[in-house]
């Protein structure tokens, strides 16, 4: 079960792979996969897209206890990664709690290293509340999957199950996230083509959030 791993050359790697000597030395960032679940079904996921080696697949037989990821972190001097990033195939936000416990401990281990959320922002749907403020003082930055620069066309990549309410909610979420947490971006994959990506950049700029641009993979 990979619960903790790296990326890098378009390879995952799953932490317990790596020698012990470049244990005490890795300055990569680290990734926490928490869960399979998600609220989408997006068109471009890796989930559907991506075939990954049995050592290495991010689907989980089942989802780590909190325990299970603190023995996994337990394993390594935190204080000498880069960023630790919760993201696996789901939807970290979908395992609330688990998520915020974890990062409790991180930031008692080591309040310096940096905390990211990557997510889809429909958590406050999913859990019928405000999330955002829960992020304060845990969570260094927050990147959203903004996808669309409209509610029809974010619906039509996402297929996620709450309709087209849901665009509005996300980007809700995003202005919510500015209070609690100090950097806030949104993301688009290249493909979308630039015209759909310079629509992208006016609704963050509309919103007052940064707008990053990553490959599809």
């Amino acid at each position: 079960m990979v619960i903790l791993y790296t990326y890098k050359n378009g390879v995952y790697i799953n932490l317990n792979d790596i020698s012990q000597k470049e244990k005490n030395s890795i300055r990569h960032n680290i990734y926490v996969n928490l869960t399979n679940k998600c609220s989408c079904s997006c068109t471009f996921c890796l989930r559907n897209t991506k075939e990954m080696a049995k050592s290495n697949s991010l689907w989980l037989d089942r989802e780590p206890t909190y325990d299970e990821i603190i023995a996994e972190f337990e394993k390594y001097d935190i204080t000498k990664f880069n960023e630790i990033i919760f993201c696996g195939f789901g939807e970290p936000t979908m395992v609330l709690d688990t998520l915020l416990q974890v990062a409790i401990y991180l930031k008692n281990r080591s309040s310096n290293t940096p905390i990211r959320i990557n997510t889809n922002g429909l958590g406050d749907l999913v859990h019928e509340k405000e999330i955002a403020p829960l992020f304060k003082e845990l969570v260094d930055t927050v990147s959203i999957s903004l996808n669309a620069s409209n509610a029809e066309e974010y619906l039509r990549l996402t297929r996620n199950k709450f309709g087209i309410e849901s665009y509005d909610a996300m980007l809700k979420f995003a202005v919510n996230c500015k209070s609690y947490v100090p950097n806030v971006v949104m993301t688009v994959v290249d493909c979308i083509g630039q015209k759909e990506i310079d629509a992208c950049q006016v609704v963050c700029d509309k919103i007052g959030v940064t707008l990053r641009i990553r490959p599809f993979e």
